[in-house]
């Protein structure tokens, strides 16, 4: 079969997403190293990931406008650069105060990508699920390599080496990008900016139902994956026991199963629908945190990686949705408003899961994120048992 450009451009855009999600990912790892080096507690720590991931979001909607004014291409190169400057800058804070900007930095670099790659692909391809789940599948592998890698490096050599690997690996592939991809013609070059921010709009399109209702549902999809994503290696080493080199095979294991299932649950909500598609992930999700919590031994832990894994990525399905309900000229900058809405009030599932953890334990806080995404099932449930349309 002979290889297309739009296969080039869907790979090139999978890989910046991986060089992002790799920057962001060697955190997590070696947070017991930066709690200790800094002196700072586990809610501290967390406050600094929702810092990143607030500011990761908070530039879903800027970069979106950005992309129709000068080109999807240009915005991803900045914000692939971006990401290699922030996690060397990062690397080599002294002080706890300047770590915290630094990953704030990192987030909002990092967050220029999503949304406008999310578009690129949109205009590119017809079956959005499916590519989409391939370009999600990108955050996976970088999860499935980057962690236990830092956590080698952090051991071996300390965490700020283990931190200076997303520079690393950000830097070859803002190359590739640059030679792969052709610079495309933005939508709307001649629109004065101002006219994007105007507060009328953007209430409108926030206060679509369907739109609406699928913002509450991502809030509280994202809130799990973002706590997931800064404490899975935490609680497995607190709660279950298991040492940090384990913890951190375990943590790239999930990543490794959201990188071969993302695709197949992009493709499901093409087939089947994103109700329907997003359900299942968020029952499966349950069953995994459920399974971390109540079942011991190896093989439990096993197999809730991988339900944990498959449900989680549920991106693939609900995502699409905004798309679904977006026309073509609003797609790249209406994607980006809703990703900095519900991301941003996501992004507090770090700082509460960390709290949850200080005041109450391990358990109770994971038992909490489960029920959020019970929650999610329960809204689709009852949105489709009575029609209501949402």
């Amino acid at each position: 079969m002979r290889w297309r450009y739009n296969e080039t451009v869907l790979a090139a855009c999978t890989l910046a997403f991986l060089a992002t999600m790799a920057a962001r990912l060697v955190i997590s790892p070696v947070v017991p190293q930066i709690t200790a080096a800094f002196g700072v507690s586990n809610a501290v720590i967390g406050l600094a990931l929702t810092g990143l991931w607030m500011a990761y979001f908070l530039a879903q909607f800027p970069s979106g406008v950005l992309a129709d004014r000068y080109g999807e291409r240009r915005i991803i190169l900045i914000a692939v650069g971006g990401t290699a400057i922030a996690s060397a800058l990062l690397a080599f804070a002294p002080l706890f105060p300047l770590f915290v900007l630094c990953v704030i930095a990192l987030g909002f670099a990092a967050g220029l990508h999503y949304s406008v790659a999310t578009s690129l692909l949109t205009r590119t391809y017809d079956e959005i699920g499916a590519a989409i789940g391939v370009h999600n599948s990108g955050g996976p592998l970088a999860g499935l390599v980057v962690p236990p890698l830092a956590a080698w490096i952090g051991v071996r050599y300390g965490w700020r080496a283990a931190i200076a690997v997303g520079t690393v690996v950000a830097v070859p592939i803002f190359l590739l990008f640059a030679r792969a991809v052709r610079p495309i013609e933005p939508q709307r070059p001649d629109q004065p900016m101002a006219e994007r921010f105007e507060f009328e709009p953007l209430a409108e399109l926030l206060g679509r139902p369907k739109i609406a209702f699928t913002v509450a549902l991502a809030v509280l999809g994202d809130f799990v994956w973002q706590a997931v994503a800064s404490f899975l290696p935490t609680f497995l080493v607190a709660y279950r026991g298991q040492s940090a080199t384990t913890a951190s095979l375990v943590f790239g294991g999930y990543f490794l199963v959201q990188g071969i299932t993302g695709v197949g649950v992009g493709a499901a909500s093409d087939r089947y629908g994103r109700d329907v598609a997003t359900a299942g992930c968020m029952l499966l999700a349950v069953a995994g945190i459920a399974v971390l919590l109540a079942v011991p031994g190896i093989p439990a832990v096993a197999g809730a990686v991988v339900l944990l894994g498959i449900g989680l990525g549920w991106g693939g399905a609900l995502l699409p949705r905004f798309m679904d309900h977006l026309s073509a000229a609003e797609r790249s900058a209406g994607f980006g408003l809703v990703r900095t809405v519900y991301g941003f009030v996501g992004a507090l599932g770090s700082v509460v899961t960390g709290a949850l953890a200080d005041l109450f334990g391990w358990g109770v806080s994971f038992g909490f994120l489960a029920a959020l995404l019970a929650l999610v099932f329960v809204a689709l449930t009852i949105n489709r048992a009575f029609s209501l349309g949402y």
